[in-house]
């Protein structure tokens, strides 16, 4: 993680109780697969947490921003939950990063029964919706495909490759791919990576659709596009809001190979106060790039503050979570959150690319 992200990650739940500020957990995974998309994230929400207590916290009263890693595996994130669990301070947990830790903590709130607010992780899986603990406010991954393909059909595409960047990818989502590309009546051709990804780009042969899907992270794909770099038939790329662009054009992604990726937030470069906002703090606090992943933790943390700034009375972990419990439509400065019948808090899906000069564009 970037030195400008600053504290160390965790912190005891004796030091945390000791100050008389509420306080918020948030929950990120470090490993190598979700590290991409964790730490930009978390960046943004800590810029948020910072301008949000400069202007005066919540209902002035500071708000503590405690900072959990996990290490990807099931016993890590039941640690991090314990500490949570013993922080007596912290009225809510927020912006869990990345989906698969996100995913794994909606099930642990689930069994245990915990009445905290889960608000606003970085959850793709829209089969996770509607508990009573957990507020999904950004498109799922079924929303984002829905997206790449209908974009797909309106420029007459008859036909699209699915590559999945594991095994588990495959297993996972499938399904959805298929489900979304029938809707559209786009003929699907899939390919499970059982010889790794570098030899299913070696193996595309001309009869391959030269729109392909990628489902998987940004070091995957960045595998994938280099081994599809000298084949004569040019392909065009579609990723999900998982994989950084920006990242992608630093690790050395294909040149070649045009590449457009999905997010669940408005650009970077919008004229949205929410995202003028975003790239104010972000300049002020850290000497970082805005990029999606970055501008949703932002988002992440201004829905948190938000709610918990209409609790009436005092504010507890309990008088949170009914407050986020009733699902209002929140307006953040041109980012509206507002619930559906799922429980999900929105559809907002987007598209920029990385062209084949590598310019990135939107």
């Amino acid at each position: 993680m970037a030195s400008a992200a600053a504290p160390s990650w965790s912190q005891s739940a004796k030091a945390a109780g000791a100050t008389r500020s509420l306080a918020v957990a948030q929950i990120v995974d470090s490993s190598p697969s979700q590290l991409d998309v964790s730490r930009d994230f978390l960046i943004g929400s800590r810029a948020a947490w910072q301008e949000i207590n400069k202007k005066g916290g919540v209902d002035g009263r500071a708000i503590q921003h405690l900072v959990l890693e996990v290490d990807g595996s099931a016993a890590s994130l039941r640690g991090a939950l314990d500490t949570v669990r013993k922080t007596a301070n912290c009225v809510a947990l927020f912006g869990t990063a990345g989906d698969r830790a996100a995913s794994q903590l909606v099930t642990l709130l689930k069994h245990d029964q915990q009445d905290i607010a889960h608000v606003a992780p970085w959850l793709q899986n829209s089969d996770l919706d509607g508990g009573p603990r957990t507020f999904s406010i950004f498109a799922s991954r079924q929303d984002q495909i829905a997206q790449a393909i209908k974009s797909l059909s309106l420029m007459g595409v008859p036909e699209m490759g699915a590559i999945y960047a594991s095994e588990q990818e495959y297993a996972l989502y499938r399904n959805d791919v298929e489900l979304a590309s029938a809707a559209l009546k786009i003929r699907l051709v899939s390919f499970k990576p059982t010889t790794g990804l570098a030899q299913v780009g070696k193996s595309l042969g001309a009869d391959t659709p030269r729109i392909l899907l990628f489902m998987g992270g940004t070091p995957e794909l960045v595998q994938f596009t280099q081994s599809i770099d000298k084949q004569a038939r040019q392909r065009f790329v579609l990723a999900l809001a998982d994989v950084n662009l920006q990242t992608l054009m630093q690790m050395g992604a294909s040149r070649q190979t045009p590449i457009m990726a999905t997010q669940v937030v408005p650009m970077v470069n919008a004229p949205l106060p929410i995202v003028k906002s975003f790239r104010q703090a972000l300049a002020r606090f850290f000497d970082e790039p805005p990029t999606p992943q970055s501008l949703a933790g932002y988002i992440a943390a201004r829905y948190t503050s938000e709610v918990l700034g209409k609790v009436e009375g005092t504010l507890t972990r309990q008088s949170a979570l009914l407050a986020f419990q009733q699902r209002q439509v929140v307006d953040l400065n041109g980012f509206r959150v507002s619930f559906n019948a799922q429980g999900r808090g929105g559809t907002y899906v987007t598209q920029s690319m990385v062209t084949a000069d590598g310019r990135l564009v939107g």
